[in-house]
């Protein structure tokens, strides 16, 4: 029962999830058991890039999540995203020791730079992987929890919501910027050496991080679908459908929003903390406005409202991303707004829903 209801009746989500599982099993063979000169070789720079668009689709999955079924729309998930990085980051930081460039056993470069004596009080504990781990849940979830409870019993919704979760950000942005809050300023945090014990540039390290990756997306879909099908799904989409009526049928309507804000919250935290490990830095520029209207276009590229949209469409624009940036970087911002506003105009249910279009007309004929 629960397999159809999770999976069955999700043909789209079937295909997509079995590509992502293909992908977890064929790359890191093709990295770690081919030679470098056979065609079916996967780099360790391809490894890194695949495992980056893992977490971009699990951190797509989250702003669908309360967008496309709640209709909550956030131009603020990079903070979440961020912090969840961060919390990696302070982690594998704790773990350079005393092989920083100052050689100091306890404090970071920087702290040494800036004539820091002592470790901060909210750096303890990071050197524990179970500690951290916990962090990287809490405190978005705890800023989530906060923020979403003033807005939503503020009812505050729409343009107005999407405009103060970018504030959020932007002011997170300010804030970690400044040296003395004591995250790296503006060069951030970096040169990791290790993580879990295992170094950081080793082939089967990065493989790992990779698998992880993918383990996490498939995790996190399976909880969005039993979220959206569940009872508690319907009452969410009811509320973006119409959530006046659904509020005068007795349902607490903000109760409601503020857990799935939280959730997703605590979703995109997971993915900020997986890519960190995989791109080897974490620096305020993550809190940028700009990247968490990156993730919306992600999400209508591939189609709201579908979880496996969101993933098609994050795979889809990193890539087109990674592409014009190599070749042209200053016309990507000028393609990424044209997109927005032709998929707006075009195709309003995204990629997903014009192969579902095409499909419908293949079954007719």
């Amino acid at each position: 029962m629960l397999t159809q209801r999770l999976l069955l009746s999700d043909r789209g989500g079937m295909i997509v999830l079995g590509l992502v599982v293909l992908m977890a099993i064929l790359v890191p063979i093709c990295n770690l058991a081919l030679p470098t000169d056979s065609p079916f070789y996967v780099s360790n720079f391809s490894v890194a890039l695949l495992g980056k668009f893992l977490c971009f689709a699990l951190l797509a999955l989250s702003v669908d999540l309360i967008w496309g079924y709640a209709g909550i729309l956030s131009l603020g998930h990079g903070a979440f995203f961020s912090l969840g990085g961060y919390g990696m980051g302070m982690y594998l930081m704790r773990q350079i020791g005393d092989r920083g460039v100052y050689g100091h056993p306890e404090l970071m470069d920087f702290m040494v730079i800036l004539n820091w004596e002592s470790l901060p009080w909210y750096w303890q504990g990071f050197d524990m992987f179970w500690f951290a781990a916990l962090m990287i849940l809490l405190v978005p979830g705890l800023l989530a929890l906060v923020f979403g409870w003033l807005a939503f019993r503020s009812r505050v919704t729409g343009v107005y919501f999407a405009i103060i979760t970018q504030a959020l950000t932007f002011a997170l942005m300010l804030a970690f910027f400044r040296n003395e809050m004591g995250f790296g300023g503006n060069n951030g945090l970096n040169d990791f050496k290790e993580i879990l014990g295992f170094d950081l540039s080793a082939k089967g390290t990065r493989v790992g991080l990779f698998i992880a990756s993918a383990i996490a997306l498939l995790l996190g879909y399976l909880a969005c679908r039993y979220i959206v099908t569940s009872r508690m799904g319907r009452v969410i989409i009811a509320i973006r459908d119409a959530e006046s009526r659904t509020r005068f049928s007795g349902y607490q309507v903000e109760y409601y929003k503020l857990w799935l804000f939280v959730f997703s919250a605590m979703l995109a935290a997971v993915a900020g903390a997986l890519y960190v490990p995989q791109v080897g830095i974490i620096n305020p520029g993550e809190f940028s406005p700009l990247n968490s209207i990156e993730m919306v276009v992600w999400v209508a590229a591939g189609g709201r409202g579908t979880l496996f949209g969101a993933i098609v469409g994050a795979f889809a624009v990193n890539y087109a991303k990674t592409f014009f940036t190599t070749f042209s970087p200053e016309t990507w911002l000028f393609i990424l707004g044209a997109l927005f506003v032709l998929v707006t105009l075009l195709l309003p249910r995204g990629i997903v829903g014009l192969l579902d279009r095409f499909t419908r007309k293949g079954d007719k004929s």
